[in-house]
């Protein structure tokens, strides 16, 4: 019943984009961590932005655990994942398993605080994680394709392709006002400064 955090823990041991060659090694608890910005993102957008009704840190927590079924799973690939709904449907048994086993590991008394994230969210909190989760995924993309690296370059025109379908403002706000940086140098994005520095004392 201890094993709740240390299992947690090791997401950083599970490897993504098992089947791509990347510039950029990426793992489950890097990805976990971006997914959980970008849901924050969406979810004050949606909120700050279009007035709509949205709580960015349940999104942010969902996000969090959102991928945490793979510390039993691991991640499979999501051409095989999605090849076909027989796939998919025991795949997403698989992952509802695994979610009940890391819950069980908690004492009782916190079950009630993590069951909405391990084992089950409300409609919008999903899909604003499902699109995070997406979004995490195009920018990885990019990423490849700035550093030189060709094999990401249809999965990142089939993941906008998807993000533009799903029809949600917030992700195409997005889309059109923070992903331009994202093709820009550091120098480009006009963070770095260099001028000849202050010497202490002067």
């Amino acid at each position: 019943m201890d094993n709740f955090y240390a299992l947690i823990a090791r997401m950083k041991n599970i490897g993504r984009w098992a089947l791509m060659r990347s510039v950029m090694p990426e793992n489950v608890q890097e990805h976990s961590h971006m997914v959980a910005v970008l849901a924050h993102a969406l979810a004050v957008i949606r909120r700050d932005v279009f007035g709509q009704p949205c709580d960015p840190n349940a999104a942010a927590a969902a996000a969090l655990f959102h991928d945490a079924s793979e510390i039993l799973t691991g991640d499979l690939p999501t051409p095989i994942k999605y090849n076909n709904p027989e796939i998919m449907a025991a795949y997403r048994q698989v992952e509802a398993a695994a979610s009940e086993k890391l819950l069980d590991m908690l004492p009782e008394a916190l079950r009630p605080a993590y069951a909405p994230l391990l084992t089950a969210q409300d409609e919008e909190t999903r899909r604003i994680v499902k699109a995070a989760d997406k979004l995490s995924a195009y920018i990885k993309c990019i990423e490849e394709r700035r550093a030189g690296n060709d094999e990401f370059r249809r999965a990142e025109q089939k993941s906008l392709d998807t993000l533009r379908a799903y029809a949600m403002p917030e992700v195409d706000y997005f889309l059109e006002t923070f992903i331009p940086a994202f093709d820009r140098t550091l120098d480009e994005q006009g963070t770095m400064d260099y001028a000849e520095p202050v010497k202490p004392g002067t």
